[in-house]
């Protein structure tokens, strides 16, 4: 019989909590240019694969997905065209696969576009070689379409299983985002160990889907009016400008891409243009930055 948690001696507990922990800070002397902030915004394009990963195949949840590529994505990619901002786009493959040329369209306009699974799978259902095979497939997927092999990851569902790491040090890639144990950049540990994977870090709060997401079967129904998460964002935002550090954004295509709420988004970009010293980049980019800071 498995010992229950408040059994376990301090070499279980203190184990499970070290294995993946969060490193030395990686917080730059300076942006670039002078910034005062760095802006990253993000961009999962889901679509249909979370309705696919769960095996609901009627046309109702795909259509909502569908939704993101045929609707969403075009709307968003006008916006960033707008402010002229750099974003990052973290792409299932099967996404990627399923709606011809929306990766070229990416990179054709400054973007960056990451790993982001395969089909939207829960990581922590996998065994260690059906996650590493799924990776590696999504990447051979990825660098075929974008002309560049990724070099961030963001889970899908934020879902970290124990051999993600290490996984993501087998790929080469240079950044995850995925994980919350602070506001700015800092380095991965893996059981006490450097590994020099960067975390950008996400966080809820600057999620939209927490706020906007309904399933009609179960008790998931939007609860914060879009104006409601604009004056989240927004505060967000100037606390990290005032702090000289990351306004980091997770978004989805098919729950921003909605009318109301790309208008709230259209709000908050303008009210970061508005501030001197803003450093629109990609996760990409600023990983790169920060990277300085482990030399």
């Amino acid at each position: 019989m498995t010992d229950q948690p408040w059994q376990w001696d301090e070499k279980t507990w203190r184990g499970h909590v070290e294995h993946v922990r969060a490193g030395r800070p990686l917080r730059p002397a300076a942006w670039p240019g002078g910034a005062k902030v760095a802006v990253a915004l993000s961009f999962d394009s889901d679509h249909e694969t979370p309705a696919l990963r769960d095996g609901d195949v009627l046309p109702g949840k795909l259509a909502q997905g569908e939704y993101g590529a045929r609707v969403g994505v075009p709307r968003i990619l006008k916006l960033l065209r707008k402010y002229n901002a750099p974003a990052s786009f973290f792409v299932p493959a099967v996404s990627a696969l399923l709606h011809e040329g929306e990766v070229k369209s990416y990179v054709d306009a400054g973007h960056e576009v990451a790993l982001h699974g395969w089909i939207h799978e829960r990581n922590t259902a996998l065994t260690e070689t059906e996650e590493r095979d799924l990776a590696f497939r999504a990447a051979d997927v990825l660098e075929g379409l974008a002309g560049t092999r990724p070099v961030g990851i963001r889970t899908p569902s934020w879902d970290f299983s124990a051999h993600t790491l290490a996984i993501t040090r087998e790929l080469g890639l240079t950044y995850d985002s995925s994980l919350m144990a602070d506001d700015d950049c800092y380095e991965l540990l893996e059981n006490g160990e450097p590994t020099g994977v960067v975390e950008l870090p996400v966080e809820w709060i600057r999620d939209d889907a927490p706020y906007f997401m309904m399933d009609r079967f179960a008790s998931l129904r939007p609860y914060t009016p879009p104006r409601g998460v604009l004056s989240i964002w927004r505060d967000e935002f100037d606390a990290a400008y005032a702090d000289g550090g990351i306004f980091q954004l997770t978004m989805h295509p098919h729950i921003i891409g909605h009318r109301s709420r790309l208008t709230v988004l259209d709000e908050l970009l303008d009210h970061i243009a508005g501030h001197d010293g803003v450093w629109f980049a990609t996760h990409a980019q600023i990983v790169d930055h920060v990277r300085q800071e482990l030399k």
